[in-house]
């Protein structure tokens, strides 16, 4: 079952993991959204710079670090995905207990391994 998934801290630099989360997802049959601060595509998917109010999306995979995170909080419980997946080095408290406090699911794990190993 594909999940639409905004990918956040998208990143049009190809040696960025959100980069090749973008298009593994993509790969995979994912419907993907990235939304980052830098202007550009990742394959053929433009990436969202004004935050865009997204909707039905089941997913919400996270690159930005818990530093740069303070601003992006109520955007990303704005989206009201079912999850929010914390890549290897997002990691934070207190965006996990208000997004559990909202019902969502939070998964510390990686984007990139859970496809590969089909646990998405």
């Amino acid at each position: 079952m594909s999940k639409r998934t905004a990918v956040i801290g998208a990143s049009p630099n190809p040696d960025r993991y959100a980069y090749r989360a973008t298009l593994s997802l993509k790969k995979y049959g994912h419907p993907v959204f990235p939304v980052g601060i830098h202007k550009g595509e990742i394959g053929n998917e433009v990436i969202l710079t004004d935050k865009s109010q997204l909707t039905d999306i089941d997913t919400v995979t996270l690159y930005v670090g818990p530093k740069n995170q303070e601003t992006w909080i109520p955007y990303i419980l704005g989206l009201k995905p079912k999850r929010i997946i914390f890549n290897p080095g997002t990691e934070n408290p207190v965006l996990e207990a208000a997004a559990e406090k909202q019902g969502i699911e939070c998964v510390i794990g990686c984007t990139l391994v859970m496809l590969s190993v089909g646990q998405y």
